[in-house]
């Protein structure tokens, strides 16, 4: 959930554009790469939650001890990797936002501090 709140977060309120010019630009310091890693690993945590949610689901079918090793260990190793990369988003986007111009954030501040927020909670939830 809080992978899909922080794309949603992104997507949704990530990218805005000044009266005066119709271009469109990132609100973390107008740094389109910080509005991608968080919209990437976002997106590709989320489609990983529904993979391993299915693993698990048919979990006890699977009769084969090897294969069940080796879906234990990659879950525990995405698991781990994730964690690194929300680790890295975290502090991507929260040295993005202290970086930016308060003239350039409107009312998209919030949508910027809750994908923040949930990519640190996501730290602790991976």
């Amino acid at each position: 959930i809080f992978a899909l709140i922080v794309f949603a977060c992104l997507v949704g309120d990530g990218y805005i554009s000044l009266p005066e010019d119709s271009h469109l630009f990132c609100v973390f310091n107008r740094n389109e790469d910080a509005c991608r890693y968080g919209i990437g690993i976002g997106v590709l945590a989320f489609l990983a939650c529904i993979f391993f949610f299915m693993v698990d689901v048919y979990f006890p079918q699977i009769s084969n001890t090897t294969d069940r090793k080796y879906l234990v260990l990659a879950d525990l190793g995405f698991s781990g990797l994730w964690t690194f990369l929300w680790f890295i988003g975290f502090c991507f986007l929260t040295n993005q936002w202290s970086w930016t111009r308060a003239e350039d954030v409107y009312i998209v501040a919030d949508s910027a501090r809750a994908a923040i927020t949930f990519s640190f909670f996501s730290i602790f939830s991976w």
